[in-house]
């Protein structure tokens, strides 16, 4: 069986998931191999903004950044940060997701960002979404999620309460028509 990676596509969780953690989440996968796969959650917020997060690391925050949030990026290593931007720049610690999106784990990113000269779009999220080697693949058998093509304007443009709706609608499907229980013949 040949091996598709979903690295920069979007997940979108199906009516029907129900775990508790995961439901109606937007997961950007940011490295999916035959190994496994990792992704940021970016459609749920934390309770605390880009200001308290800068000054929890001895940064101090630019004066806008009490009104920008932080997201949880999943369950795995949830104490630490990662930031999914626009542009490659020149971070310590960064890999590209795809066509002009990146992710960053350097503190260097944050230090340039308090400072005005990091990446204009961005989000700032705590942990991340961790697969093991085939667990995503039977979690899409099963119909847990949708995928499809990372949309920027989802991701970057959209207030995060809307993103799971929207990332649904870019693939034609209305998630208000889906239902989440099965039914029997």
């Amino acid at each position: 069986m040949s091996f598709s990676s979903l690295k920069n596509h979007l997940l979108i969780a199906m009516p029907n998931l129900h775990d508790g953690m995961f439901d109606r989440s937007v997961i950007v996968i940011c490295e999916h191999s035959p190994e496994g796969a990792m992704g940021l959650v970016i459609n749920r917020l934390l309770d605390i903004s880009l200001a308290k997060a800068l000054e929890a690391v001895n940064i101090t925050p630019p004066e806008d950044a009490a009104q920008k949030p932080v997201f949880w990026g999943g369950p795995v290593q949830p104490q630490h940060g990662f930031i999914l931007h626009e542009g490659a720049g020149d971070w310590q610690v960064s890999m590209a997701v795809g066509e002009g999106l990146f992710l960053t784990s350097s503190p260097d990113i944050l230090m340039a960002i308090a400072e005005h000269r990091g990446p204009e779009r961005f989000l700032l999220a705590l942990g991340y979404a961790g697969w093991g080697e085939g667990q995503l693949e039977q979690e899409l058998s099963e119909n847990s999620w949708l995928h499809g093509p990372i949309d920027l304007s989802v991701l970057f443009e959209l207030p995060p309460a809307e993103r799971w709706q929207a990332a649904a609608r870019g693939l034609g499907v209305d998630m208000r028509l889906l239902s989440g229980a099965a039914g029997h013949a």
